[in-house]
C-alpha cells in the first residue's frame, strides 16, 4: 500500500458510516477499520466508501465471498476485508 493520504477528518466520517444494523457486519468493519483504515490510500478510500453505500446484507455477502463483486476494483479491499 502507498502512503495514506486521507485526514484523520475523512477517517472519522468513513469510521461513521461503518456503522450498521448487522451486528456481523458491524464487528467485520471495526476490526478492518482497526487494523487497515489509517493505512489506505486515497483511491481505495473512495472504493471502500463505494463499498460502504451496498446494502448490509449486499455488503456481507460480498465480505463472505457469497456474491461476488461486479466491480474487480474491490478484490484487495475485500480481500483485506475478509482476513481475521
Amino acid at each position: 500500500m502507498s502512503a495514506p493520504a486521507t485526514t484523520n477528518g475523512e477517517l472519522g466520517k468513513v469510521r461513521w458510516h461503518c456503522r450498521r444494523g448487522l451486528l456481523e457486519l458491524d464487528l467485520i468493519l471495526e476490526r478492518f477499520n482497526g487494523r487497515h483504515l489509517a493505512e489506505l490510500d486515497v483511491g481505495q478510500v473512495a472504493r471502500f466508501k463505494e463499498l460502504l453505500a451496498f446494502t448490509d446484507n449486499d455488503l456481507f455477502d460480498l465480505i463472505m465471498g457469497r456474491a461476488a463483486p461486479a466491480d474487480a476494483r474491490f478484490d484487495a479491499l475485500l480481500k483485506l476485508l475478509r482476513t481475521p
